[in-house]
């Protein structure tokens, strides 16, 4: 299966041309490093491109104050740095000088400059950055630590916000000596859950928001600023609108809820989108074309919520996010995509996040280990979960509603199902009642055609049914139909496809009424309103 970018270790590297050295010495700056300085430390602000031109320089472990890795060191004609450069954010692993260097530094806003002007450079570079963010994830020396989510229901929903947004993230189970050396470092109680920054920073309110600061993914919002396109919702729809938007020269700003990758980055693995034989997990998808976005400009602020949306007396559109502040652009695109419905069983919030689950990836398996688990729906989504939690869990249960599945999931999914001895489909059935104290420890079925019940044994049990469009932030400002789907086009007499009942906020993938509800559809639906927006945009200015 495909991942998030090419391994490092088995790459082969491809220097930095000639041309390119020649046109970064224009804009930067040559600086002489000493043996033993540092050049960035951990948690710094990124404001610079490093290019080693002799010497040797090593990528330093935040937790150790080693050479990260063991053996990760630049010698000339080798860049330090990895993703968080496009973005901004701040230095996930600092940069040492082994012996005295000569570096050239150029400021991240020449940088940015010189590779949309030179993508043969950029290529280069990117695929190096994302490579070295693949390796932290892969890695056990992460800048991030969560002792203890297993015995905490807010740690694991941490867990999951790292998890989706490629965070790298050590995750210790408290009871090992690994958890115990951690607490005696941070003086912690060993049976205490706890976020840990770096080598020892203890954080004390550990929400995905802090933690984001902290780490420097959560980027500042100028209130002042009108970009030309807000897009809302990072799925698939908003990734691709993402992509095209900077490519179309257009500024545009994606506010995402939770996670880049929406409720597809939850699917583990995507096999029947082209271009990807092998298949790729919805979460890895959807980073790569986060990361091509960025290289095109496009900022992402996240976790940051939309909670309503108005038009002022000059046509401009505001969102309000979830901290009051806003954001005003010259058009908005709707990709707020559905969630799963909760379903109508008792106690079934009190397990949310602590057995009761939306989503089936890494973070969310390890809980189940070796126990039976269930599955409820009948879609794609379900499918694709019961065959990964299939691999780690004893086994596995798919409930679905109706009498059969021919009609929601694709064939070659349906029949893996069917042939996996780990995985039983129970049709007719559902759940009618979950058992346990903090955490979930058993639920209960019904067979509705043979009016049989069974108490299955579980520590997990994932949700995969109905579709609930996330519009409640739209403040009535454009039409949606009788389900809450946001409707376009020829509904609401306008003249482009996308284009809601108010001119200028255009919706696109799973929101959207009538839409097919596939990652590819949604892709090529974000990826054609870029057409309409920048028409619209393009019409609002010639007329001011």
């Amino acid at each position: 299966m495909e991942s998030l970018a090419v391994d490092l270790r088995t790459a082969a590297r491809t220097p930095l041309e000639p041309e390119h050295i020649a046109a970064m010495r224009k804009v930067g700056v040559m600086r002489a490093v000493a043996a033993g300085e540092m050049l960035v430390n951990f948690g710094d602000p990124i404001t610079e491109f490093i290019w080693v031109e002799t010497g040797e320089v090593e990528a330093v472990a935040p937790v150790t104050g080693g050479r990260y890795g063991g053996g990760a060191t630049l010698g000339p004609g080798q860049f330090f740095g990895e993703i968080s450069f496009l973005s901004g954010g701040r230095v996930l692993m600092g940069a040492r000088a082994v012996q005295d260097s000569q570096v050239l530094c150029v400021t991240r806003d020449a940088m940015l400059d010189l590779m949309s002007r030179i993508p043969e450079m950029s290529d280069i570079i990117v695929t190096v950055f994302a490579g070295r963010r693949r390796s932290l994830l892969e890695s056990n020396q992460a800048a991030l630590t969560i002792l203890g989510a297993e015995q905490s229901r807010d740690l694991r929903r941490l867990a999951a916000f790292a998890s989706r947004n490629k965070i790298p993230v050590r995750m210790i189970e408290l009871g090992t000596d690994e958890a115990d050396e951690e607490a005696k470092l941070c003086s912690l109680l060993p049976s205490q859950p706890a976020v840990i920054i770096g080598k020892d920073e203890v954080v004390d309110d550990p929400t995905p928001r802090v933690v984001a600061e902290r780490l420097g993914l959560a980027i500042p919002l100028d209130p002042e600023q009108v970009v030309d396109v807000i897009i809302v919702g990072g799925g698939p729809g908003g990734v691709a609108a993402a992509v095209y938007a900077g490519a179309e020269g257009l500024s545009a700003l994606v506010v995402e809820d939770l996670a880049i990758g929406g409720q597809a980055g939850t699917s583990s693995r995507i096999e029947n989108y082209m271009g990807f034989p092998t298949g790729i997990s919805g979460a890895d998808l959807c980073w790569r074309g986060e990361v091509q976005a960025m290289k095109f400009g496009t900022r992402f602020a996240v976790p940051r919520r939309a909670v309503g949306l108005a038009k002022l007396d000059d046509g401009t559109f505001c969102v309000t996010l979830d901290d009051d502040a806003q954001v005003c652009a010259r058009a908005v695109v709707i990709a707020t995509g559905v969630q799963y419905r909760q379903l109508p069983v008792d106690r079934l919030t009190d397990f949310e996040g602590a057995g009761v689950y939306y989503a089936a990836t890494d973070v969310e398996a390890r809980y189940c280990r070796q126990s039976e688990v269930i599955v409820i729906g009948g879609g794609n989504s379900a499918g694709q979960a019961a065959m990964y939690l299939s691999r780690t869990a004893s086994h596995v249960h798919v409930l679905v509603r109706g009498a059969s599945l021919a009609a929601s999931m694709s064939d070659y999914l349906l029949s893996r199902l069917e042939n996996n001895p780990r995985i039983t489909i129970h049709y007719s059935t559902e759940m009618i009642a979950l058992h346990g104290d903090e955490t979930l420890a058993a639920a209960t079925i019904r067979d509705k055609a043979a009016g049989e019940e069974h108490r299955i044994k579980t520590s997990g049990v994932f949700i995969m049914v109905g579709a609930a469009p996330n519009t409640g932030w739209l403040s009535d400002l454009v039409g949606l139909d009788d389900k809450g789907f946001v409707k376009t086009g020829p509904d609401v007499g306008a003249a482009s496809v996308f284009e809601t009942s108010q001119p200028g906020v255009f919706a696109v993938g799973d929101v959207r009424a009538g839409s097919v509800k596939r990652v590819a559809s949604a892709v090529g639906e974000g990826s054609v309103v870029m057409c309409q927006v920048w028409s619209h945009v393009d019409a609002a200015a010639h007329s001011s």
